[in-house]
Parts: C-alpha cells; sequence; structure tokens
C-alpha cells in the first residue's frame, strides 16, 4: 500500500510565528503523501475576549454557544487555515484549506451529554475518503481545520485530536497511514517537567497502568485515547513528538518522539 502521513499540529506552535515557520517549512521538505490537520490556538479566545464574548470551559472543553462558533469558524476556517496554506504555497508544496463543510469531507453530529450542553460542538460520524484520495493523487496537501458540519446546513466547532484520528482510520483502508501528533513537547513525558523524560515506546498495556500510577498528564489522555483508538482501527503507526523534530520523526535511528503500539 501508498504511504501516507497524517499530522497534526497543536494550537501552542500555530500560536508562534516562528514555531509554526519552522515546521511548515520541514513538512514541507518531506516526501510522500501528507494530510494536515491544525487546532486553533489561542486566537479565537483573544478574539472572543475583545468581543466581549465569554468564553466557558468544562473539563479543559470549549462550550460552543453561537456567538463563540462564529469566533471559531473565522479563526480556524479563516485566518489560521489560510495563513498555513500561504506559507505551505511560498515553500512549494500545493495545499489546499478545508473545514469539513468543504466537500462534504467530514460530518459529525452535535454532541449529546447527559448533564453538559456543549453547544455547537460536533462528534464526528463520516470522512468523505473518495475526495483525500482525489486531492492526494492530483499531489495536493489538505489542511484541515476543526471546524465541521451536519450536512443540514450547521457547522460545528470539533476537536483536532478526534478530527485527525478520524481521518487517518478512514483512510488506513486505503493507504499504510503513519499518524504523527505534533506539538509543543518532544514526546509523552515521565516527568512533565522535565522535556528530556521522554518515554519512547508505549503499548496498550504500558499506557494503562501509566494512567492507574498517575503518570500521564491528564491533558495528554484523550489524545493518547484517540491514538491508540487509530492503532485498534488499522492505522499502522502514531508519533508523539516535537513540532520541530517533524523531519525526524518515525527514524529509528533518530530517537526522536514517543511511537505507540498494540
Amino acid at each position: 500500500m501508498e504511504k501516507l502521513t497524517i499530522i497534526k499540529i497543536g494550537g501552542n506552535v500555530v500560536d508562534d510565528e516562528n514555531q509554526l515557520h519552522d515546521f511548515l517549512y520541514k513538512l514541507s521538505q518531506l516526501s510522500g503523501s501528507i494530510i494536515l490537520v491544525h487546532g486553533g490556538g489561542k486566537l479565537a479566545t483573544q478574539l472572543a475576549e475583545k468581543m466581549n464574548i465569554p468564553v466557558h470551559m468544562i473539563e479543559g472543553r470549549r462550550i460552543t454557544d453561537a456567538e463563540t462558533l462564529k469566533i471559531a469558524t473565522m479563526v480556524y476556517a479563516g485566518y489560521i487555515n489560510k495563513n498555513i496554506v500561504a506559507l505551505l504555497q511560498k515553500f512549494k508544496r500545493n495545499a489546499l484549506g478545508l473545514s469539513g463543510a468543504d466537500g462534504n469531507c467530514i460530518l459529525a453530529t452535535k454532541r449529546k451529554h447527559a448533564s453538559i450542553d456543549y453547544g455547537f460542538v460536533g462528534d464526528v460520524t463520516y470522512i468523505n475518503t473518495d475526495l483525500f484520495v482525489n486531492l492526494l493523487n492530483s499531489h495536493i496537501t489538505p489542511v484541515m481545520c476543526a471546524i465541521t458540519h451536519t450536512g443540514e446546513g450547521q457547522l460545528l466547532n470539533t476537536n483536532a485530536d478526534t478530527i485527525v484520528a478520524a481521518i487517518a482510520i478512514a483512510l488506513s483502508k486505503k493507504y499504510d497511514v503513519t499518524l504523527t501528533y505534533c506539538f509543543e513537547k518532544s514526546g509523552v513525558l515521565a516527568d512533565v517537567s522535565d522535556d528530556t523524560s521522554v518515554i519512547e515506546h508505549i503499548h496498550f498495556e504500558k499506557y494503562i497502568a501509566l494512567k492507574k500510577e498517575g503518570n500521564i498528564n491528564s491533558g495528554m489522555i484523550p489524545k493518547l485515547d484517540n491514538a491508540f483508538e487509530a492503532i485498534n482501527q488499522g492505522v499502522t503507526s502514531v508519533i508523539i513528538g516535537h513540532a520541530q523534530d517533524i523531519h525526524e520523526l518515525g527514524k529509528p535511528q533518530a530517537h526522536k518522539g514517543t511511537r505507540l503500539s498494540r
């Protein structure tokens, strides 16, 4: 099967102009087909504050009311997405910025919860694999933001880690997929205060043990849950590491990042 690299870039890197520039330059030098999914960073929160729109968070997740959804769409599907695409074009990698509504590429349903109203937050139900295959065959790099749609005219704000895992699972039926999470840390850390304490390899049983022992940072758990779900559903390899190491992640001799396996 043809190899495909699907990459998620975290919001803290998106927020840093120099880090983002460096990451996208290195990404543009990679060979083969790539899909890039990006987070939102702090810009949506900053813009909401300037417009006096309250920001509500529950358990680290943004509550998305109608006004917040407008802000998220403007920032994620607008400025951030097109800025990334423009930089990739600068580095001679042809890219196309997309939300889930574009080309009907990602459908979602409004999240239902027994006790929490998340507002216009979506959970992915469908990935348009044919669209992604056609773009990749045309040597275009899709750049996905975290906005999906219901198919009935409603946009939804959807977690980017969830989106990238869903895309990886769907396309693993057609490609040999490596899923890579890039952010501002060097990998999964044994000590969150020590960026050199990277755990080089985690299999599922070890992950469960680390969680029980409280040795996994709580913010990393949703990412790892998505990653292991992807592995269990056919994704060949999952790697978590620093954005500046994107050109070395996955190379055994480089000893960069954390590799996950069954």
